[in-house]
Parts: structure tokens; C-alpha cells; sequence
């Protein structure tokens, strides 16, 4: 079973998804979540407190900073905004697919956990994530 589900951004930020994949999810097998994006991560978070969400994105700023930052100096992918390269380098720090068991038509997902598409452009955008439950 395959499906694509659509999340809209409004910028830097985790976008909890759980809700619409909770209701495409069937019967048993492992669910594997991909982002088909080169500046966007997913991930499995406490949906309970919103500050979780917060620090992180704090965290990660901190982390890698825009590239008018003069810490980046060095980047030369630049041409596409200052928070394009470093984008792309949290995505590849934080994983772009996941994998999550399902029986009885429902995520093994903790009591506290949710499934987050974390966008790490300033910018709103549409992105995708392919599903596949076998």
C-alpha cells in the first residue's frame, strides 16, 4: 500500500503530521516514511509540549546559522538565499526517512510521540512525503 501526502509549510518549523497518517494506516506491517526534499527532515518528537519543538528549531539555528552568519563564510551554494545550503545541511544531519511498525492498524508509536516533517527554509513551502506500508 502506497500513498503521498502533502504538507503545506508557512516556513522554519515541525509540522506535525500524525493525524493524516493515522488515518491512511491499515491492518499490520512496517510503515516507511520518506521526504522527497533536499532542505526538509523528518521525525519522530514528544507531540505533548510545544516547547520541544521550539528548542529544537532553536537548537538547529544555532547549529547551523544562515549563511549571512559570518561563521558560514565558507559556503558557496548561496545563490538560492542564506538559509538554502544550511538548510540542506540539517537535512543531512537529521534523518529524511523513517520506519515505524504497525499492527492492528496502528503506528507503535510511544504515548508522547507524534511524526514531524521539520521544514528548514524560511519560506513556506509544499512538500511530499511517499508512504509504503508492506
Amino acid at each position: 500500500m502506497q500513498a503521498s501526502f502533502t504538507i503545506q509549510t508557512r516556513g522554519a518549523g515541525l509540522y506535525d503530521f500524525t493525524d493524516q497518517l493515522r488515518d491512511w494506516v491499515k491492518g499490520a506491517g512496517l510503515l516507511t516514511l520518506f521526504v522527497q526534499h533536499t532542505s526538509a527532515s523528518l521525525l519522530i518528537q514528544e507531540n505533548a509540549d510545544p516547547e520541544v519543538q521550539t528548542d529544537l528549531q532553536t537548537f538547529f539555528a544555532r547549529l547551523v546559522p544562515p549563511a549571512t552568519d559570518p561563521r558560514m563564510a565558507y559556503l558557496t551554494h548561496t545563490y538560492e538565499g542564506p538559509d538554502d545550503m544550511p538548510a540542506h545541511i540539517k537535512a543531512s544531519l537529521l534523518p529524511t526517512h523513517l520506519s515505524i511498525p504497525v499492527s492492528g492498524g496502528k503506528m507503535a508509536l510511544g504515548t508522547w510521540q507524534g511524526i514531524y516533517l521539520f521544514e528548514h527554509r524560511d519560506r513556506p513551502h509544499t512538500r511530499r512525503v511517499a508512504a509504503h506500508l508492506a
